[in-house]
């Protein structure tokens, strides 16, 4: 991105806000920030049954799945003897989170790519592109 050979980022949405809010795998809202700094456009793909209508503020209101820590906290791989063998990777008594997504806040995205259509992330459009037969 950094050096002008991205056009555009395009991912997916698992939940969506009334306002615009992006909930998705974790590390889509790194991919926004840096689209952001470097003047790409960010889009996001969803259906529109994936919108709900009923929270507006993404960062506060959706719940945010937390997997087993030991997934990011330990490895698992063959010893000198080949033998199957799991780690720890952080020192004893080290907390550690493991959330399977993130938040992409509005003001970040630049469009949301719908079955009927593409949409500006923003309330307005939102609710008329869901009105539509």
């Amino acid at each position: 991105m950094s050096q002008g050979l991205v056009d555009l980022c395009l991912v997916g949405s698992d939940r969506t806000t009334a306002s615009g809010d992006v909930c998705n795998k974790i590390g889509t809202y790194l991919q926004a920030l840096a689209a952001f700094d470097n003047n790409v456009p960010f889009y996001v793909a969803l259906p529109i049954s994936s919108i709900d209508f009923s929270i507006h503020d993404g960062l506060n209101d959706i719940p945010i799945e937390q997997r087993d820590a030991s997934e990011v906290s330990t490895i698992t791989g063959l010893t000198k003897e080949g033998l199957l063998e799991t780690v720890k990777l952080v020192p004893k008594g080290s907390s550690t989170v493991n959330y399977a997504f993130d938040i992409t806040p509005v003001r970040l995205v630049t469009g949301l790519i719908t079955e009927k259509g593409i949409c500006l992330a923003n309330r307005e459009s939102l609710k008329k592109l869901s009105s539509q037969g």
